[in-house]
């Protein structure tokens, strides 16, 4: 869809190297563990290195559907555009709008931490003050929004010097976890096992747990528009990322269960790897995983602003919602209406929520909420791929595998856990959750009614190889779409 006064994302502005940094940089191995670690081992206990490895697994399926759908439609909409042109238009807005609130929800609880942890650098007793960690926060997203704002170039770089920082932290310590004596636990392979799950909806609660943790690699597809040769690019740089974040997750999930115990974990629910580093090297380790988390933490807000503009900007363009989203600046080729009015709802949004609670009550609810949005739309491009490709899924053993069943395996699990988690979660978390959701259903019949041409689209087909390329400015009608068939790579 083109915007007649618009004009279009910068193309080629990101390389290979670039989107699989992004890829990691979005999961954020450190934050996650940081702040996630005690809502898992709370979720699940022992069992927390067997919930991400499980998840992994239909994780791969769903990061195999991305990098097939990519490849036969490059839309910065990602899942939005795919599963409404695979499925149903109801249900493609509806796996946009999950990313746009599970996003939106998520910089308002990661801007927290961001703000606690750049205090903990210089007192561990201000990072526990809510209201200076709120305004250290917001600092810390208004620079990520003015960095966002300057282009896919400017962001790709700070991206580069924050996550390497963070990620040769993180190597670091996981060489040194490995040496470390002082141990609250001797390591067991059962840990990795079945046995210490709480029956099948203990299982489940991990598991929504694990779906956060991993969340974020995805952001590549959403810039599929300002990436060379993107159809390739994007979901090579997607299972990349799966693939590092997952050892990360495992050795820290694992050093965590043999250095600390329960009582310190529970006693750190918001920053667990701080402790962590301070077993292992008293003194210094603390203070160097602080500045890990902080970076990761800054870095993934970054991430996260780019997935949940570049959605609202392709349903803008779209008019699925106000076509002022799809508006571009002149001079840096980005959304930038989108990323203000981002902005402003997520920084209202972080210092009404820091009025409610502590850092750690903040979280937990808002990572089960998030976990249920991740859970719907990733489950939706996992359906929505076996659609695409099913004249091709037996035409060899590869395609069958890894263009069907295992990214519908994957489709099926997200569900799953789903609907087995809402027995499990406490009101406050499935009310942001479905409530985030069901918000949705608003601008999704308005514009339906205005007939924009999103609700009649261009049936996505892989055996015909569609993909959308828009139209220059000059030679643009309103609301014209120009599709150009292309040779599959599948």
């Amino acid at each position: 869809m083109s915007n007649s006064r618009g004009r279009g994302l910068q193309a080629n502005a990101l390389g290979t190297f670039d989107t699989v940094v992004m890829a990691v940089a979005g999961s954020a191995p450190a934050y996650s563990i940081a702040a996630t670690t005690a809502v898992l081992v709370g979720a699940v206990g022992l069992a927390s290195p067997a919930a991400l490895l499980y998840c992994a697994i239909p994780m791969l399926g769903i990061a195999l559907a991305f990098s097939y759908l990519s490849r036969i439609d490059v839309n910065a909409g990602a899942s939005y555009s795919w599963v409404g042109r695979t499925l149903h238009p109801f249900l493609g807005f509806i796996s946009g709008w999950a990313l746009v609130i599970s996003a939106t929800i998520f910089m308002v609880a990661g801007s927290l931490p961001a703000g606690s942890m750049t205090l903990a650098l210089f007192d561990d007793g201000l990072s526990d003050n809510t209201a200076l960690s709120t305004v250290v926060g917001a600092a810390w997203f208004i620079i990520m929004l003015l960095v966002v704002l300057g282009g896919a170039r400017l962001t790709v770089r700070a991206q580069l010097v924050m996550s390497g920082v963070e990620l040769a932290i993180l190597a670091l310590f996981a060489v040194l976890a490995l040496f470390h004596t002082g141990n609250a636990r001797v390591f067991d392979w059962s840990w990795l096992g079945f046995s210490h799950f709480d029956g099948v909806s203990g299982f489940a609660s991990g598991a929504l747990v694990a779906a956060f943790y991993y969340w974020g690699w995805d952001v590549t597809s959403n810039l599929s528009e300002e990436t060379r040769n993107s159809r390739r690019t994007t979901g090579l740089a997607g299972l990349i990322g799966v693939g590092v974040v997952f050892l990360l997750f495992e050795v820290f999930t694992i050093a965590v269960n043999v250095i600390l115990s329960s009582k310190q974990i529970a006693a750190n629910d918001a920053n667990v790897l701080g402790v962590l580093g301070e077993e292992i090297w008293p003194g210094w380790g603390g203070k160097l995983l602080i500045v890990a988390v902080m970076l990761s933490t800054i870095a993934t807000l970054e991430t996260t602003l780019i997935q949940v503009t570049r959605s609202l900007f392709a349903m803008g363009r779209d008019r699925t919602m106000p076509s002022a989203l799809g508006r571009v600046h002149r001079t840096w080729n980005t959304p930038w209406v989108a990323i203000t009015v981002v902005g402003a709802v997520a920084l209202a949004m972080f210092i009404a929520s820091n009025a409610l609670g502590s850092v750690g009550e903040i979280l937990s609810d808002a990572i089960s909420a998030i976990g249920l949005q991740i859970a719907v739309y990733y489950g939706l491009a996992g359906l929505a791929v076996v659609v695409a490709y099913r004249r091709m899924l037996l035409k060899s053993p590869a395609n069958f595998l890894l263009g069907g069943l295992w990214p519908l395996f994957g489709a099926l699990f997200m569900f799953w856990i789903f609907a087995e988690s809402l027995s499990e979660l406490d009101s406050a978390a499935i009310a942001i959750g479905i409530g985030g959701l069901a918000v949705g259903l608003v601008p999704m019949l308005w514009y339906w009614r205005q007939g924009s041409d999103y609700y009649r689209p261009a049936r996505l087909d892989a055996s015909r190889t569609v993909e959308a390329e828009y139209v220059p400015d000059d030679l643009s009608t309103a609301n014209s779409r120009v599709h150009e068939g292309l040779s599959t790579d599948f």
